[in-house]
């Protein structure tokens, strides 16, 4: 009987002892409040699958849902500081949808805890091949003999109006611009070989394949620098030239008040991530993007960079 009784005991102990240690791993669910599809849900997948790899607490799923503001109002509404969840948002709701029409967004930055920079994006701008203007110089002299021009962007007010605004604005030629909408970047960047508009600005990924069929030329990226590696290297940065820019960043955001022991390893999670050479090879290779961690100071001074380049190009987009 003793033994018996002993028996169960020990099994009793086990099975307590494999609770405790799977009570130990949460899952994390990382919500992509953007195109299902698009670039910022594609590499939250990609990071969601090594998170195992990388952790034995923290197990990461990647959740793209179609929508925006009103989706990440929802997440902050509906989520508590104790929950396991994520959030993605960017300078499009903090500097631009916060300015253009703050009524859309029921949240501030102070609501969320950051985490880290998922990954960065350098905006380009192509021209229509016909027109054979494939730098800053060539862009200028054409602008000098008066011409009007159009530039395909993705929606009315998003992060490639207001550069492209910024850019004709600061070299003094924004009565010439006017600025066409799509509804995706995908189309967006099409329309430019299709002839619809002169130029448009897309991420690289998006016009790789006409820039290789040689439908467009390159014109400028979006950057202090000229990019330096890749299908678009040697492509000037408009910021050699004094122009303002900015880069296309996705932050991952936990609720504020979160525990801050674990928004450290979800930011240590991620950094390890990011750092393995694998997914730099992929994000540089297929995606076209960078790794690029990020310090909450350099955070909030890209916010400030993009509010200040949306107050001031502002007329030249909403009207």
């Amino acid at each position: 009987m003793k033994k018996i009784i002993s028996l169960v005991l020990s099994v009793v102990m086990v099975c307590t002892c494999l609770v405790g240690c799977g009570d130990k791993t949460e899952t994390w669910t990382v919500t992509c409040p953007w195109a299902p599809s698009g670039v910022a849900a594609v590499v939250s997948q990609k990071a969601a699958s090594l998170s195992t790899e990388y952790s034995k607490d923290i197990i990461l799923v990647a959740d793209a849902i179609k929508g925006d503001a009103a989706t990440v109002n929802t997440w902050v509404a509906s989520t508590k500081v104790s929950d396991p969840e994520l959030v993605f948002a960017g300078e499009g709701l903090f500097s631009i949808t916060s300015i253009l029409d703050p009524a859309k967004l029921q949240f501030t930055y102070e609501d969320f805890s950051y985490v880290e920079n998922l990954y960065s994006s350098i905006f380009v701008m192509s021209a229509d091949a016909k027109l054979g203007i494939d730098s800053i110089d060539s862009l200028k002299a054409y602008m000098e003999e008066g011409n009007e021009i159009s530039v395909a962007t993705n929606g009315a007010t998003g992060s490639e109006a207001f550069l492209a605004a910024a850019l004709f604005g600061a070299m003094g030629y924004g009565d010439q611009l006017k600025l066409v909408a799509y509804s995706s970047a995908a189309e967006a960047a099409q329309a430019v070989a299709r002839g619809e508009t002169n130029f448009a600005v897309s991420h690289q990924s998006q016009i790789l394949e006409t820039f290789q069929q040689g439908g467009v030329t390159m014109v400028c990226a979006f950057d202090g620098e000229d990019i330096a590696d890749g299908p678009f290297a040697g492509v000037e940065g408009v910021g050699k030239h004094g122009y303002p820019y900015f880069r296309n960043r996705c932050f991952i955001m936990a609720r504020s008040g979160a525990d801050e022991n674990k928004v450290a390893a979800l930011k240590s999670l991620y950094g390890q991530i990011l750092a393995d050479e694998e997914v730099a090879t992929w994000l540089s290779d297929t995606m076209l993007l960078e790794v690029d961690t990020m310090t909450e100071e350099q955070v909030l001074e890209h916010i400030d960079n993009v509010k200040n380049i949306v107050n001031e190009y502002y007329d030249l987009v909403a009207n």
